[in-house]
């Protein structure tokens, strides 16, 4: 039977894949945790951030933008509009698509969740430094970057 406690075979601890698998739980926990306060999903933060940041837009380049998938985001805008956060209106250039524009509710409710998201941060790199934290974003960027650029 396995314990926390027990030892990681030395294989395994020196594994940059297994120790970002790792911290992403951690991560995905604690930012589930932080948005679960406020009745919030990593889906409701992405679309508000997205339209906050880059205004106005429709469904389908609201997934392009955020990596959410096509039915995922019509349930997501949904939501974000029941409560006030979104308005959904015809697209004026193609009446068959909808043009999605971030309420002024859903910009305060964005704030709110900045804060708690700084705080899952701090939470989730608590044990480095300033400059660590710092080195950690830049080399983590390269890795997603180089993995995510066209070849």
């Amino acid at each position: 039977m396995e314990r926390a406690q027990d030892p990681i075979p030395h294989r395994l601890r020196g594994l940059p894949s297994r120790l970002i698998n790792g911290v992403a739980m951690s991560a995905n926990r604690l930012v589930d945790q932080a948005l679960g306060g406020a009745g919030l999903r990593r889906y409701h933060y992405s679309l508000l951030a997205a339209l906050e940041e880059f205004g106005p837009a429709s469904q389908a380049a609201l997934g392009r933008r955020t990596g959410i998938d096509r039915s995922d985001i019509v349930a997501t805008v949904n939501e974000l509009a029941g409560r006030g956060l979104v308005e959904r209106s015809p697209d004026p250039d193609d009446r068959r698509r909808n043009v999605i524009t971030v309420t002024a509710a859903g910009a305060r409710q964005l704030e709110e969740l900045d804060g708690l998201l700084a705080e899952a941060q701090d939470a989730l790199l608590a044990a480095l430094t300033a400059g660590e934290r710092e080195q950690l974003v830049g080399l983590l960027t390269r890795v997603i970057d180089h993995h995510t650029a066209p070849h």
